[in-house]
């Protein structure tokens, strides 16, 4: 096993209708070379659990694993990306973290979320477009200047429509050629490209 010089622990933040076990060969990766992941499981219940209650319960498990302090890099796939981006704003995560990496996440919504209704699905209500939590977090890029983003997004992701909105406005953005939402994740080339980001 190739061990590289200390790395910041890497939180691992999975989307809707899937769990950690998304990042198996993301997590496998990070094993081979000797980075430490976290990746906890988050009920989204279908989406309808809000991602503000998400990112509580998130929160929580950050601090019981890594305290207040301790600096971290934090990856988000799909919705788990705007997980993230809300805990690095509105939990202060910006000034304990390196590195953003977002994968395949609406975070200008998506035109799927459109044809959900608001009740009882208020987690996927909160990525429609121009919805007014991503106006919030919009308002509040600034704080993320700071930070490494990374976006990597595909042109035919039919889960993220149109696909070039998973970009934030900020940051470095990586297209890749896979043709389904989950292989963002799964895919070997585009594992190695994700896993040459978090080693450079």
């Amino acid at each position: 096993m190739k061990v590289l010089e200390k790395r910041n622990p890497i939180i691992l933040i999975h989307g809707l209708w899937n769990n950690s076990s998304i990042f198996s060969s993301i997590s496998s990766k990070l094993d081979d070379n000797g980075i430490e992941y976290f990746a906890p499981t988050l009920k989204h219940s279908y989406g309808m659990t809000s991602i503000i209650d998400l990112t509580n319960i998130l929160n929580k498990l950050i601090l019981e694993k890594y305290g207040l302090e301790k600096e971290l890099d934090i990856l988000g796939f799909s919705m788990g990306g705007i997980i993230g981006r809300y805990w690095l704003q509105k939990f202060n995560g910006y000034k304990r973290t390196r590195r953003f990496i977002s994968i395949g996440s609406p975070h200008k919504g998506t035109f799927i979320a459109q044809l959900v209704p608001k009740f009882p699905f208020r987690g996927i209500s909160e990525m429609k477009i121009k919805s007014k939590f991503l106006r919030e977090l919009a308002k509040n890029d600034f704080l993320l200047d700071g930070i490494e983003c990374i976006n990597f997004f595909t042109y035919w992701d039919l889960m993220v429509f149109p696909s070039w909105w998973t970009n934030l406005n900020l940051g470095k953005k990586i297209s890749v050629k896979v043709y389904k939402h989950r292989n963002l994740v799964r895919n070997n080339s585009v594992v190695d490209k994700i896993i040459g980001e978090i080693i450079k």
